[in-house]
């Protein structure tokens, strides 16, 4: 099995989504390691403790350079012999040393359908109100890779999610979590695992 981390920054239902799948066997070709958290209060690090998975708090330190906190996160990284990172709500820009150390082995949920409402500033409920601001009938969730740009590597999956009479962006953000995000990124984990654990596949 391939040791894989969380990299979370908030509640971690996405964490949670990926830790279910993997109790219920499907997520075989990936261990859940480590859970990389942003910031010591947030909720995710509860639920990996739950899970009996180890957390540990990485932040980047006030006036630190990028690529210093770059080589931490690394350095943990390596220390917990980390095969790939899944970042699930994580709210740091990742540096560009830690993208090139793990090309092709980050994954990202972003929660609408790439390249609508993506890039620098979209995140959270920003992106459910983007899209209901642009009148858009059809939003959804996107899993890609992590390059340098944000929101800009290559997409693994995509799902379509209604946006019905009277949403607003909580009740849009909750129903393209429930019905995309939770289904998208635990599978694309499994994908991802199996296609490195198996290259010839």
């Amino acid at each position: 099995m391939l040791r894989t981390a969380v990299l979370v920054s908030g509640g971690g239902t996405n964490l949670q989504a990926i830790l279910d799948a993997k109790a219920a066997g499907k997520i075989p070709h990936a261990e859940i390691a480590l859970v990389i958290a942003s910031n010591g209060r947030a909720y995710a690090l509860e639920r990996a403790a739950k899970a009996g998975v180890p957390g540990i708090v990485v932040h980047k330190e006030k006036g630190e350079a990028i690529e210093a906190y770059g080589e931490r996160l690394l350095a943990v990284l390596r220390e917990n012999r980390i095969g790939l990172c899944v970042l699930a709500g994580f709210l740091t820009i990742l540096p560009e040393n830690v993208i090139r150390a793990y090309d092709h082995r980050i994954l990202n949920i972003h929660p609408s359908l790439i390249p609508s409402f993506c890039g620098k500033g979209f995140y959270g409920l920003k992106v459910h109100e983007a899209a209901l601001e642009r009148g858009v009938k059809v939003t959804g969730a996107t899993v890609h890779f992590v390059n340098e740009i944000p929101d800009g590597g290559g997409i693994i999956a995509q799902k379509a999610v209604a946006v019905l009479p009277g949403d607003t962006p909580e009740i849009l953000q909750r129903r393209v979590m429930e019905e995309a995000e939770w289904v998208l990124l635990p599978a694309a984990v499994e994908e991802t695992a199996r296609k490195i654990e198996n290259p010839e596949l």
